[in-house]
C-alpha cells in the first residue's frame, strides 16, 4: 500500500509543473521604434495561438495573456511586422522591449479619369459607369457599404463547388480547413477587426489565417467576387467575405 501512495505522490509531482506550463498568464511588454527608442502608440499585438488582441498606450505599453511558446505578432503601420516567441524567461521576468523597424513605402501611381460632366445632372448622371455585374452590401462597425461579389445569394455561389469534387474552391477549402477553422475567432475580437479595418496588404491576415495571398485570392474569385473588390477592399472587408463563403461551404458540406 505504501508502495502505491509513493508512486502516486511521485506521478503527482511530475504532471504538475507541465499542468503549471500550459495555463496562459498576463505579460507584459513595451514596444519602441529600433531607430530611436521613442515609444509606437497604439501597436496592435495578436496572440496567433489563442487568436486575441491588444493594443500599446501611450507609454508603449502592452499587456496580453499568454503561455510559453506561443507567438504574438506586432503590426504598425509603417513598420515590418514582428513575430516574437513568449519564452520562461519572459513570463519569469516580466516587462520585454519589442523594437519595430521602420520600413520605406512607396506609393503607388494613381490615375485618375474624367467623366467630363457637362454640368447638367440629367446628362453627367447617364454617364457613371454602372457596374452590373456587383452589388453593394454592408457589415455592422463599417459606416459604409461594399462590394459583395454577384447578385446570387452566396449560397448559390458555392453550390456547384459542393456538388463537383473536383472543383478548385471545394479543393480549396478542403485542404486549407485547418487554418480556415480560426475565421470564427478572429472575426469576434475586436481589437482584430479595428487593426484589419485599416489595412489592405493581406500580411496581417495571410498570417493570421495561415494561407498566402494567392489562396485569398483564388477563394474570393471562385466565390464570384471581382477583381475590383479583391484590389480595393481592406482586410476586414476581405475576412467578411471569406468567412461569409466559408460558412456556406461548411453547410452545404454537411448536407452533400
Amino acid at each position: 500500500m505504501k508502495y502505491y501512495l509513493l508512486l502516486l505522490l511521485t506521478f503527482c509531482l511530475h504532471i504538475t509543473p507541465v499542468s503549471a506550463q500550459e495555463k496562459a498568464v498576463s505579460i507584459k511588454g513595451n514596444v519602441l521604434n529600433a531607430a530611436d527608442d521613442q515609444i509606437l502608440e497604439n501597436v496592435h499585438i495578436i496572440n496567433l495561438n489563442s487568436i486575441k488582441g491588444t493594443i500599446t498606450d501611450t507609454k508603449g505599453d502592452f499587456t496580453i495573456n499568454a503561455q510559453v511558446n506561443d507567438t504574438l505578432y506586432f503590426s504598425y503601420i509603417g513598420f515590418q511586422p514582428l513575430k516574437a516567441r513568449v519564452t520562461n524567461d519572459w513570463i519569469k521576468y516580466g516587462n520585454v522591449k519589442v523594437k519595430l523597424t521602420e520600413v520605406g513605402v512607396a506609393l503607388q501611381e494613381v490615375v485618375v479619369s474624367a467623366h467630363n460632366l457637362t454640368g447638367f445632372v440629367e446628362v453627367d448622371f447617364k454617364n457613371i459607369p454602372i457596374y452590373n455585374n456587383a452589388n453593394r452590401y454592408q457589415i455592422p462597425g463599417i459606416s459604409s457599404g461594399y462590394e459583395g461579389g454577384s447578385k446570387r445569394s452566396a449560397t448559390a455561389r458555392i453550390v456547384n463547388s459542393i456538388l463537383n469534387p473536383v472543383n478548385s474552391l471545394y479543393n480549396l477549402f478542403s485542404r486549407k480547413g485547418k487554418q480556415l477553422r480560426n475565421l470564427r475567432k478572429i472575426k469576434k475580437d475586436d481589437e482584430i477587426r479595428n487593426l484589419l479595418q485599416n489595412k489592405f496588404d493581406r500580411e496581417t491576415l495571410t498570417t493570421l489565417l495561415q494561407v498566402d495571398k494567392v489562396d485569398i485570392d483564388e477563394i474570393l474569385l471562385q466565390c464570384k467576387y471581382s477583381k475590383q473588390f479583391i484590389k480595393t477592399a481592406n482586410d476586414l472587408q476581405i475576412l467578411d467575405a471569406i468567412s461569409e463563403c466559408y460558412e456556406e461551404y461548411k453547410v452545404l458540406n454537411r448536407n452533400k
